[in-house]
């Protein structure tokens, strides 16, 4: 099943037609982060969405410096894993590695064949 970031207002991700935009390598590896942890069933998106949009609302509240939307969601992102006390950091990077690793609309793809990692 395809998440779909139904957010809308402060905690809208960044999009360029449509395409989620990153600005930096580690915004992706968050953003994966956080989708294979939902997929794997250890939060749901609501519960993230609303982590986020707390974060969201701590940063309005008391701006620093510029306003950047995947750093609110690496907060959001600590602050679920802590409090459900998730995973190991390094547990956290593989789930991100293999979503990311994974070609774009290839989810249901279950041939797994390796030979085609190009980075």
């Amino acid at each position: 099943m395809a998440l779909t970031l139904d957010i809308e207002g402060p905690a809208a991700p960044p999009r360029l037609n449509g395409e989620l935009v990153f600005d930096a390598p580690w915004e992706g590896r968050s953003f994966a982060m956080a989708m294979a942890l939902v997929e794997g069933g250890h939060f749901t998106w609501d519960d993230f969405r609303d982590h986020l949009i707390a974060a969201v609302q701590r940063w309005e509240s008391d701006p620093v410096g510029e306003y950047r939307y995947y750093e609110r969601w690496q907060e959001a992102l600590e602050s679920i894993v802590q409090e459900r006390a998730i995973a190991s950091e390094s547990e956290v990077d593989a789930l991100a590695a293999a979503y990311q690793a994974r070609p774009p609309g290839h989810d249901h793809d279950h041939d797994h064949d390796d030979h085609h990692h190009h980075h």
